[in-house]
């Protein structure tokens, strides 16, 4: 595959040449072909996620998302399901991925369960779940795609609708897409105003 046939975004995540070594199908050239592929891939992984009946902590498990990532994503790349081991242009250090995942995936069931008077709703706990994994970017690629499905079964397992997502495609460069990265980008410096208007737009 040349160099220019999978040019990302300017705001997606680079694939290094060892991963987009790891491409599965020899038929792919394009990134219309790359996007088809993946588009389909993601299809299959929706409708076997349909038919299961998720309990918040069965989201909450790092060896679930790992096997989520892997049905978005298996058909078409061999990292898919391995968490990152190299550096991004967004996400942290590597190194710290299990640390911080840990660290979220613990902290979500006591936001969930918090009676508190300031508890946030469920909401606001998916909106900020979202913004963490993001954050972190533990797949060498997908994360946004992989963490706005996992939010979704967030809610759906706590009995929410989904979110829509600015209600278009988040994977295309264009205005929606922008409004969900600013969100995310004040959301890293505490500002979640923006990710819950979006999120619900």
């Amino acid at each position: 595959m040349g160099s220019d046939a999978l040019t990302e975004p300017a705001d997606a995540t680079l694939l290094d040449p060892d991963e987009a070594e790891g491409l599965k199908l020899p038929w792919v050239a394009t990134r219309v072909d790359l996007n088809a592929a993946e588009s389909q891939n993601i299809i299959d992984a929706v409708t076997w996620l349909s038919g299961l009946r998720l309990r918040p902590d069965d989201v909450l498990d790092v060896e679930f998302l790992r096997r989520v990532h892997r049905r978005m994503f298996g058909d078409v790349w061999t990292w898919a399901g391995m968490l990152r081991s190299t550096e991004r242009n967004i996400g942290i250090d590597p190194s710290q991925i299990n640390f911080q995942m840990r660290l979220l995936l613990d902290d979500v069931p006591h936001w969930i369960s918090d009676t508190g008077p300031h508890r946030w709703s469920n909401d606001e706990v998916a909106a900020r779940f979202h913004h963490r994994l993001v954050w972190i970017h533990p797949f060498p690629n997908g994360n946004g795609r992989l963490g706005r499905l996992a939010t979704d079964l967030l809610l759906r397992s706590m009995g929410e609708e989904s979110f829509s997502w600015g209600r278009t495609g988040l994977d295309a460069v264009g205005g929606t897409r922008a409004r969900y990265i600013a969100a995310l980008r004040a959301a890293d410096g505490g500002e979640f105003e923006d990710l819950r208007a979006f999120v619900r737009s």
